[in-house]
């Protein structure tokens, strides 16, 4: 998988969200927001190919959480970000 292009992550105060750029007025609807976790798996991804195996052990390398929840927790982003239209 893949981030789609034109979509980008903004850091605004402490919330994150990922607009899509060049769209001229700013559809607010179409604003996704992100935890801060989730935020950081987005830019560890970033202009690379992933899957599920590599969410994963970017979460067990930097949270303290077991390899079968970190697995759960990436099935769900991914998912999450399939459904959103994020990611192909």
């Amino acid at each position: 998988m893949k981030i789609k292009k034109g979509f980008t992550l903004h850091q605004v105060g402490d919330e994150y969200i990922i607009m899509q750029s060049g769209t001229g007025n700013v559809d607010f609807s179409n604003i996704i927001s992100l935890n801060p976790t989730a935020a950081r798996l987005w830019k560890s991804v970033e202009g690379k190919e992933f899957d599920v195996e590599m969410l994963t052990i970017y979460l067990t390398e930097h949270y303290e959480v077991e390899a079968d929840t970190a697995a759960c927790d990436a099935r769900q982003v991914i998912k999450d970000w399939l459904k959103a239209g994020i990611i192909e």
